[in-house]
């Protein structure tokens, strides 16, 4: 069976023109996955927005609540990096909502893929870095509170630290927080998750699959979670505008494939969210279809 697929239309929102936030990204990820046979009407799940209960198992009433009604101060605002118009809005409580569905179709399926996610920069009373709330921290939580899971294990390969995640579960040892991001690169201040891998700029590769890969496998078996949740971000790429590291496309696949094969070989359910990524659209798009397609090949390989 192809790995279940979660989108919303409502994604791709209207931003000023000059604005470096590629918004458009989701609406092009959805129409690439169809034009090269990586998704189907079949495949495809529309989610719901996140509900207020289950959004503020990590975010305060009050800042949720801000950001909705247009009501954070200009620091706050400039800190997200986003304009808060209802149509952003309604798109946030959106793909919360849809990285919580990729989770429960993996806990059903084995392997679920989102068309959004992994803003891993939200703490719970603020957004930061064009991230304002944490998806992946709402969803492990509402599993959590639901007894649908016991432990999880958030593996981030975006190039920056995912700095929300790991504050917000920092002494929670039911959620195993590991980030291997470029040491140099936004945050300036890192927070600590339960496994950092800070790399030097200029990696390419072969040394980042060897760094990357040497340490999972040994985690997995430490952790033993029931679900991974797998932020795929694509700004390690050589031409982003925001990374400091040197992969190309075909290391890209190369991490995806191991992530997702050492996690599925295991048995262990994989959530993937896309991440960042900062390029011209069109290369951009192409580099976030791989792990989609990483994750196809890699069900049909393991049967799944």
């Amino acid at each position: 069976m192809p790995p279940a697929l979660v989108y919303h239309p409502a994604y791709s929102v209207a931003l000023p023109s000059s604005h470096r936030f590629p918004m458009a990204k989701f609406r092009l990820l959805h129409e690439y996955l169809l034009r090269h046979d990586l998704a189907s009407s079949e495949q495809l799940h529309q989610p719901m927005p996140i509900s207020r209960r289950e959004l503020e198992l990590v975010h305060s009433r009050r800042y949720h609540e801000a950001f909705s009604r247009d009501r954070l101060n200009a620091a706050e605002q400039r800190r997200i990096g986003l304009p808060a118009t209802q149509p952003l809005v309604r798109r946030s409580w959106l793909a919360v909502g849809g990285t919580l569905l990729t989770a429960r179709l993996a806990l059903q399926q084995g392997l679920a893929c989102h068309l959004a996610g992994g803003t891993h920069h939200a703490f719970p009373d603020y957004g930061s870095g064009f991230c304002i709330f944490n998806d992946v921290a709402v969803a492990a939580r509402v599993l959590l509170a639901e007894g649908a899971v016991r432990q999880l294990m958030v593996i981030d390969l975006d190039v920056h630290q995912g700095d929300g995640t790991a504050a917000i579960f920092a002494g929670d040892p039911r959620v195993f927080t590991l980030s291997a991001h470029a040491a140099s690169n936004f945050p300036l201040h890192k927070q600590t998750s339960d496994h950092d891998l800070p790399l030097a700029d200029g990696l390419d590769d072969d040394a980042y699959l060897a760094a990357v890969g040497r340490g999972i496998p040994e985690l997995l078996e430490q952790v033993q979670p029931d679900l991974v949740i797998y932020n795929a971000g694509v700004d390690p790429h050589r031409d982003d505008r925001l990374g400091r590291l040197s992969l190309s496309d075909t290391g890209l696949l190369l991490r995806d494939r191991m992530v997702l094969e050492l996690c599925l070989r295991r048995r262990i359910p994989v959530a993937t969210v896309i991440g960042g990524g900062y390029d011209a659209l069109e290369a951009l798009v192409a580099r976030h279809g791989l792990v989609f397609r990483a994750a196809a090949e890699t069900a049909l390989q393991l049967g799944l």
